[in-house]
């Protein structure tokens, strides 16, 4: 089965929505400049929530292929939860993905498996793919046990979603350690989990579920390695941090197939 590759830049906690839409901007005129083919490649933004209404302003304005999400979003549909965001209230800002289970969110919120599955089910609830992300730290590489750990992660949030939920769903596969650090899994690493990892999806749902779902690898992609990662039979794309806030770079790493020698 066919799987589009998707490239997602996930800006962080960067850029006010004056800097998003020169960014948004810079990036649709690079591709632009460069024949970018859409249909082989998708390119989503994933900014703060204080910058979704100016990427939607911008990429409705000028008819943009690309598309955009959100970095997080709430269990709960709506109510007295301060500082929270719905689902529907993403969906209503015309959001195509959201990101659930960032390590991020889970080291300094305490995100648990549970959490992030409900985070991943309210998304689909509203029409939102959520991207779950999944991955070790560097003690756990280390022991070896990167594997398990992250077959464990997908145990359980995949628990909240069960086989009618889960095609619809993506996978990052973000070894902590590599996460703006500078360090970058090899392509055998990323292909060893991320194959682990669609592997365990066909062992709960079945392989043509399994086939369908795309799994991107996440920690300090750039346009010098991008290439010799996606060429690993079960890489589908890349959750890119850092590098997605260089317009010149992510473009770079969205056209990976031209650096395939």
């Amino acid at each position: 089965m066919a799987r589009i590759p998707l490239m997602a830049g996930n800006w962080k906690m960067n850029l006010d929505h004056l800097e998003a839409t020169a960014l948004a901007q810079r990036l649709y005129w690079a591709l632009r400049d460069a024949n970018f083919d859409y249909s082989k490649v998708e390119v989503a933004l994933i900014p703060p929530f204080t910058d979704l209404r100016s990427v939607q302003t911008v990429t409705d304005a000028d008819n943009m292929a690309i598309v955009y999400g959100a970095q997080d979003v709430s269990v709960h549909a709506a109510g007295a939860y301060t500082g929270e965001i719905s689902a529907h209230m993403l969906a209503k800002l015309g959001c195509s993905f959201v990101v659930v289970g960032h390590s991020e969110r889970r080291q300094y919120h305490g995100e648990t498996d549970q959490e992030v599955g409900e985070k991943a089910k309210a998304a689909l609830g509203a029409g939102i793919t959520p991207i779950i992300c999944v991955g070790e730290a560097l003690a756990i590489r280390k022991a070896g046990e990167h594997v398990a750990y992250t077959l464990a992660q997908i145990d359980g949030v995949y628990a909240e979603l069960g086989p009618t939920l889960a095609p619809a769903t993506t996978v990052a596969y973000e070894p902590v350690w590599a996460i703006g650090t500078g360090e970058v899994a090899t392509p055998a690493d990323a292909q060893e989990v991320c194959g682990a990892i669609r592997g365990r999806l066909a062992a709960l749902f079945g392989r043509e579920t399994a086939e369908g779902i795309r799994i991107l690898y996440g920690g300090s992609v750039k346009a010098s390695n991008v290439a010799s990662i996606m060429a690993e039979a079960d890489v589908d794309g890349a959750l890119v941090g850092g590098a997605s806030l260089d317009p010149a770079e992510f473009s770079k790493i969205c056209r990976f197939a031209e650096l395939i020698a």
